[in-house]
């Protein structure tokens, strides 16, 4: 069976990337999925305040774990099983560590939808998913609203 890592970050755009996931399953892609968090080190202003290292680790686990709950809402909703796994690092090469530790087959990310000349200038964590990952890597862009004209009688 496939296994799916989907990379969640609280945001409306990442759970982009868990809808997508659900459609797959819907339309029959037998697979796992694994909800995956990674949150940003500690700065060295945290590690100097903190007396506890054990403390800070602590408190990022916490704060995934809460960036998580709405892509778990969703899979809970749609009656899907998963699996969570939280790490800690640079984003994008945590998560293609997390995509290889969790025998994942392929990666499912949302993306800003930048165009091609501020990608180039910002940088994107899923474009360095894609470019650095093994394995495949679906990009899902936020699908964008369009608001007709009302309708004149």
């Amino acid at each position: 069976m496939l296994k799916i890592l989907v990379a969640v970050d609280g945001s409306e755009l990442s759970l982009d990337g868990v809808q997508h996931t659900l459609q797959l399953l819907k339309q029959g892609l037998q697979a796992s999925v694994v909800l995956a968090h990674v949150q940003e080190p500690a700065t060295l202003y945290e590690l100097v305040t903190s007396r506890d290292p054990d403390l800070i680790a602590a408190a990022s686990v916490e704060a995934g774990e809460h960036l998580l709950a709405s892509a778990r809402a969703l899979l809970d909703a749609a009656g899907v099983a998963y699996e969570t796994d939280i790490g800690v690092g640079d984003v994008a090469h945590t998560l293609v560590d997390m995509a290889e530790q969790n025998g994942a087959d392929m990666v499912v990310i949302g993306a800003k939808g930048h165009g091609a000349l501020s990608s180039a200038l910002l940088g994107s964590v899923s474009q360095e998913v894609a470019r650095a990952s093994a394995v495949p890597v679906t990009i899902v862009k936020h699908a964008q609203v369009v608001e007709l004209p009302d309708a004149e009688d």
